[in-house]
């Protein structure tokens, strides 16, 4: 309990301060102008909230020095509650640091003046106990706000995962992604599986970490046990996917194929989803591994698009170079990817065999010798010969 003589000190030092407290604003505004350069380059109408900020902040401090310990009122809702919730986005947590301790130093410099006879080491005691309560009360504002936005930002970054994954990317959708400050180019989609009992923010969050490190950008989303994610700046595909795989669960982990930008995403998202769902057919699939690589298996399963490119980027090409190497590689294939019963069988020279198989690597990237691309190309012929059927019709 304070003392009568503390009491009548204290109560003579708050008529100062309420006497004076109409020039605290001005000279806090002025020596801000002088020793802030943030300040200096903000516009005017934010200025001017600054202003109200440190009047109220005086003010709060006139009637919290007014009331004995264990009356006093709360401080953060006092001094920030004058500002709208814009001015925390223009003015980071340090900057809020710096204007009290300058609207701090404005009062200590008139320590004696504002002091009643005597109560100059309780003046500056309770100066000291004040900013330490401000700066407190400024960190639990800037918090709940920064927990505000990371709410926000999480229903935004889900909407357009949502969003890419429907096919609905338009103007709506790229407002959403400008807002979580999204500009990356090029643009890759990445699907796999969350690991076992673990939240989806945690996931999301281990996903932004590991995209951090290997400096690219993402928006992340959770769907059941699938997590997608959007990848954004990395000139590599399969470089940027390896450390987001690492933080998937057990399970194929699919990169959709590098688009221009987030316009055409979904494209990409397709692809990854589609490869997805067809891994089941590839159990030795690389992990992470590209979705054209599961070409085979997505036709199989339904994916139009895997059996349009087998087609096109296959079939017609070598029917484009005439039948000897379309029928080549079809006797090649059906005779166990022999040379020898080949060339026996169309009465060639092995050597023609083996030229006419180089063309059909050229024009298809994929090589008859190998395992897995003659299981492409084995598909690709009948998904080809069911399109001339089709068109025949």
């Amino acid at each position: 309990m304070e003392t009568t003589s503390e009491d009548t000190i204290r109560a003579a030092t708050t008529k100062r301060l309420e006497q004076a407290m109409g020039t605290f604003g001005t000279q806090a505004l002025a020596s801000m102008e002088q020793r802030l350069p943030w300040f200096r380059r903000m516009p005017p109408d934010q200025r001017s909230w600054i202003g109200l900020v440190a009047q109220a902040g005086i003010a709060a401090f006139v009637e919290w020095f007014k009331n004995a310990e264990g009356t006093r009122p709360a401080i953060a809702g006092e001094v920030f509650g004058t500002a709208p919730r814009e001015l925390l986005r223009s003015i980071k947590l340090k900057h809020t640091i710096d204007m009290i301790r300058v609207i701090i130093d404005v009062v200590e410099t008139r320590l004696d003046e504002l002091a009643a006879p005597g109560g100059q080491a309780q003046l500056r005691e309770a100066i000291l106990r004040y900013t330490r309560d401000v700066a407190f009360g400024a960190a639990q504002v800037y918090a709940q706000a920064a927990e505000t936005r990371a709410a926000w930002d999480a229903r935004l970054e889900a909407l357009v995962v949502n969003a890419v994954l429907r096919g609905e990317v338009d103007d709506g959708m790229h407002s959403w992604a400008a807002a979580l400050g999204w500009t990356a180019k090029p643009v890759t989609v990445v699907a796999g599986y969350t690991p076992p009992d673990e939240e989806p923010e945690v996931t999301i969050d281990q996903m932004q970490l590991a995209a951090r490190r290997g400096r690219v950008d993402v928006l992340a989303g959770v769907q059941g046990n699938r997590v997608i994610v959007i990848v954004g700046g990395a000139e590599d595909p399969m470089e940027a996917a390896r450390p987001i795989a690492a933080k998937c669960g057990p399970g194929p982990v699919v990169i959709g194929p590098l688009v221009a930008d987030l316009y055409e995403s979904s494209i990409s998202a397709q692809a990854a989803m589609a490869g997805l769902r067809a891994a089941a057919g590839w159990p030795d699939a690389p992990r992470p591994a590209l979705a054209v690589e599961l070409l085979p298996e997505r036709a199989l399963d339904g994916d139009e698009s895997a059996r349009r490119h087998l087609v096109k980027k296959v079939y017609e090409p070598m029917c484009t170079a005439g039948a000897p190497l379309l029928d080549t590689l079809t006797t090649y294939l059906e005779q166990g990817s022999s040379l020898e019963a080949t060339a026996r069988l169309m009465f060639v020279h092995p050597n023609t065999v083996r030229y006419r198989l180089r063309r059909v690597t050229e024009l298809t990237g994929l090589a008859p010798t190998d395992g897995r691309n003659a299981f492409t190309l084995r598909l690709a012929l009948v998904l080809g010969r069911f399109a001339e059927r089709r068109a025949g019709m």
